[in-house]
C-alpha cells in the first residue's frame, strides 16, 4: 500500500496517528457573520435625536435656530442647526451624541404634500429672506438591502452545515458524504495504546489455546504453511454475556502485532439505503491492502440474523443486503488473502447458516460460565489492585460464586472495594466480599422499607418454608442462610450454594420443584389461604415443568419426545411444531406434575410443621439466620446418601 494511501486511512480512522477528528469548526462561519453585523450597527449608528412636529416648530423653527432641512426618502426630515446655536441650554442632548456637522434632530412625516403645507403655514410671517432650505434627496442603504436578500439565504446554509456537522460526529465523525465509509477503529502493529495480553485472560485455557494458534499463524505463517495448512479465514467466539469474548479478542490484538480493525455489527447499518454494504466493502479493502491484519466485528448478529425466518413480517433488508455483502466478502470471487475476520456474538442461535458455515467462519470458539477452578483464576486477575485483608481466601470466593461469568466476577470486586471504603476500612475482608455478593445476587437491602407486622409474619414463614423443604431433600442445593430483609424487590430470599452439574437427573428437577413451591405450601399450612408473594416461585416452577415434558422427555405419557428447536428453524413457521392435541397434553402433564409435587411438598413441611414455626419465630426475631442457627432449629442435615426416598402422592 503506498504512502498516500496509508495517510488517508489514518486520517479516516482517526487512531493510526492517535490524532483525533478534528471537529466541525462552528465558528468559522460564525465570526464572518458577527463582524458583518458588527460593521452594520456601528457605522449605520443614527445620532441624531428624534423629535415631534410640534417640538421643532415650537423650539426651533420659530426661534430662527434650523439652518437648514433634508427629505430623504420621502419620509424623514433631518433638522441641521446653526452652528452658534448648538451651544445654548436646550439643545445639551444633542451636543453629546450627534456630530457638529449634523444632523442634529429627525422626524418622520407621513407624506410630502403634508409636510410643505405644515412649513408653508408656520413660515407664513417669516420674510422671505429667512425661509429655510428644503433639499430632497433619496439614499440607498446598501447594508439593509444585504441582510433583507442575503442574510436569510446565509441563515439557512449555516443552519444547513451545523445539521451536516451533528450527523456527521453521529456517524463516526465523518461528513454525510463519507456516510459510505467504514467507521472500523484502526490500531496499527506498533501502536503504543494500552495492550491487553493473554496474561490479563484468565479461566478461558481452551479458547486461548486455540487463538494463539491464529496469532502464531500470523507471526509465523512458514510454519503452517510448508505443510499446505491454510489459516482459518473467520472465527467466531460465543458464549453467555460476560464470559470474555470482547476481551479474549483485545488479548488477540495485543499479542499479534499485525493490522487491527474493530468494530460493532450495529455500525454498518444507517438510515441510508446501501450504507451498510458500502461500508462492509471499503472495510474489506482496507483490510485487504494491510493483509495480513485481523478484523474484529463485535455483535455480530446485529447483521448476521437468518435470513426469511419470518418472525413475522420484521425482515429488515437494509440489514439483509448488509448481510448479502458481508458473505460474499468473506468467501466470494474476490481474494481476501490475510484478512482474518474474528466475530463475538451470544445469540449464535439467530445467525445465518451461510455465515457460519466453513469457508466463512471455519473456527467455532465456544465460551462458557466458569467453573470452579477457572473462577479461582479469574478471581487472582481481579484481585491483584486490590488492597486485601491477609487472610482473605481466594477458594471460598470461587466456591460462593457458582454460575458467575467473569464480568460478574470483575463486579463483585469492586462492589467489595466501594463497600469497604464505605465503612473506612483499610483493607477489604472476607465480609466485604460476602456483602458484595448478596448485593449483586439479591439486590440492596432495604431496611427502611416498611412492611406491617402480618405481611412480615406471612414472608417469614414463606421463607421458613424453602428452608425446610430445602433441608429435608436429598437433591437440594446446600443452604447458606435465609433472610426476611427486603431486597430490591423481593421481601426476603433464601440463598444456595448451587453445585455444578453437567446433566440433571427426573429427581432432581423435581425436588428443584419441591424447594420453589415451600413458600406457597407454607402459607397454606399455617395460614389457611395464600398471598401473592410466590408470583417469582410459579413462574420458576410453570417453566420448569413444561422444560421436563416438552424437552428432556422425562414425562411417561409423553414419553422420548422433544420438542425443543436448537437450530431455529421452527421460527419461521408461526404455530407450534405438534398438533392441538399434543398441546393440550403438554399443558395436562404439566399441570398434574405441578400438582404432584405441591402435594409432595406439603406433605413434608406438614411432618416438619414444629420446625417451620420455630424457624419463622427466629426470622421474625434475627431477620437473618445462617447455617448455624439453622442447624440449631433443624438439626444437621444428612448427606446425600443417607436420605431416605419421600414417597410420592397419588394424584
Amino acid at each position: 500500500m503506498d504512502e498516500q494511501n496509508i495517510d488517508d486511512l489514518k486520517k479516516e480512522q482517526g487512531k493510526g496517528t492517535n490524532t483525533p477528528p478534528k471537529p466541525f469548526n462552528t465558528w468559522a462561519y460564525l465570526i464572518p457573520l458577527i463582524l458583518f453585523m458588527g460593521l452594520y450597527f456601528f457605522t449605520n449608528r443614527d445620532y441624531a435625536v428624534e423629535v415631534t412636529w410640534n417640538k421643532f416648530k415650537r423650539e426651533m423653527l420659530t426661534s430662527g435656530d434650523v439652518d437648514r432641512l433634508t427629505v430623504v426618502n420621502k419620509e424623514r426630515v433631518e433638522v441641521f442647526l446653526k452652528e452658534n446655536k448648538l451651544s445654548q441650554e436646550k439643545y445639551k442632548d444633542v451636543n453629546e451624541f450627534s456630530n457638529t456637522s449634523g444632523p442634529h434632530y429627525f422626524f418622520l412625516i407621513g407624506s410630502i404634500e403634508s409636510f410643505e403645507s405644515k412649513m408653508e403655514e408656520a413660515q407664513q410671517d417669516l420674510p422671505a429672506s429667512e425661509y429655510i432650505e428644503v433639499k430632497y434627496v433619496s439614499r440607498t442603504d446598501w447594508f439593509d438591502n444585504i441582510l433583507t436578500v442575503i442574510f436569510p439565504f446565509a441563515l439557512i446554509f449555516l443552519f444547513w452545515f451545523l445539521l451536516i456537522g451533528r450527523m456527521g460526529k453521529g456517524a463516526g465523525g465523518k461528513s454525510m458524504f463519507n456516510f459510505g465509509k467504514t467507521t472500523a477503529r484502526y490500531r496499527d502493529a506498533n501502536s503504543q495504546q494500552q495492550q491487553v495480553s493473554f496474561d490479563d485472560v484468565a479461566g478461558l485455557d481452551e479458547a486461548k489455546a486455540e487463538v494463539k494458534e491464529i496469532v502464531d499463524f500470523l507471526k509465523n505463517p512458514e510454519r503452517y504453511t510448508h505443510l499446505g495448512a491454510k489459516i482459518p479465514k473467520g472465527v467466531i467466539l460465543v458464549g453467555p454475556p460476560g464470559t470474555g469474548k470482547t476481551l479474549l479478542v483485545k488479548a488477540v490484538a495485543g499479542e499479534s502485532k499485525v493490522p487491527f480493525f474493530s468494530i460493532s455489527g450495529s455500525e454498518f447499518v444507517e438510515m441510508f439505503v446501501g450504507v451498510g454494504a458500502s461500508r462492509v466493502r471499503d472495510l474489506f479493502n482496507k483490510a485487504k491492502a494491510k493483509a495480513p491484519c485481523i478484523v474484529f466485528i463485535d455483535e455480530i448478529d446485529a447483521i448476521g440474523r437468518s435470513r426469511g425466518n419470518a418472525k413475522a413480517f420484521q425482515s429488515n433488508d437494509e440489514r439483509e443486503n448488509t448481510l448479502n455483502q458481508l458473505l460474499t466478502e468473506m468467501d466470494g470471487f474476490s481474494s481476501n488473502s490475510g484478512v482474518i475476520v474474528i466475530a463475538a456474538t451470544n445469540r449464535a442461535d439467530m445467525l445465518d447458516r451461510a455465515l457460519i458455515r466453513p469457508g466463512r467462519f471455519d473456527r467455532h470458539i465456544y465460551l462458557e460460565l466458569p467453573n470452579r477452578t477457572e473462577r479461582r483464576a479469574i478471581f487472582n486477575v481481579h484481585l491483584k489492585p486490590l488492597k486485601l485483608s491477609s487472610d482473605l481466601d481466594v477458594d471460598f470466593l470461587a466456591a460462593q460464586t457458582p454460575g458467575f461469568s467473569g464480568a460478574d466476577i470483575a463486579n463483585v470486586c469492586n462492589e467489595a472495594a466501594l463497600i469497604a471504603a464505605r465503612n473506612n476500612k483499610e483493607s477489604i475482608d472476607k465480609e466485604d466480599f460476602v456483602s458484595a455478593m448478596d448485593r449483586i445476587i439479591g439486590g440492596l437491602e432495604k431496611k427502611s422499607k416498611v412492611i406491617s407486622p402480618k405481611e412480615r409474619k406471612i414472608v417469614a414463614h414463606h421463607e421458613g418454608g424453602h428452608a425446610v423443604v430445602s433441608w429435608m431433600l436429598k437433591n437440594a442445593d446446600p443452604l447458606v442462610k435465609v433472610s426476611i430483609i427486603p431486597r430490591g424487590k423481593s421481601l426476603g430470599a433464601a440463598w444456595y450454594l448451587p453445585e455444578e452439574h453437567q446433566i440433571y437427573t427426573k429427581s432432581q428437577f423435581e425436588d428443584q420443584m419441591c424447594i420453589a413451591l415451600g413458600g406457597r405450601a407454607a402459607e397454606e399450612l399455617i395460614f389457611n389461604e395464600v398471598s401473592s408473594g410466590a408470583l417469582d416461585d410459579l413462574e420458576k416452577v410453570t417453566k420448569l415443568a413444561h422444560t421436563l415434558v416438552a424437552y428432556y422427555g422425562l414425562n411417561e405419557v409423553i414419553g422420548n419426545l422433544s420438542y425443543f428447536d436448537s437450530t431455529g428453524e421452527n421460527d419461521r413457521f408461526l404455530g407450534k411444531p405438534y398438533s392441538e392435541d399434543t398441546a393440550q397434553l403438554i399443558d395436562r402433564e404439566v399441570r398434574k406434575l405441578i400438582e404432584k409435587m405441591y402435594s409432595r411438598t406439603l406433605e413434608i413441611l406438614q411432618k416438619n410443621e414444629g420446625k417451620l414455626i420455630a424457624l419463622a419465630k427466629e426470622l421474625l426475631r434475627k431477620e437473618t439466620l445462617y447455617k448455624n442457627d439453622l442447624e440449631q432449629i433443624l438439626g444437621k442435615r444428612k448427606k446425600k446418601e443417607n436420605f431416605e426416598t419421600v414417597p410420592e402422592p397419588k394424584i
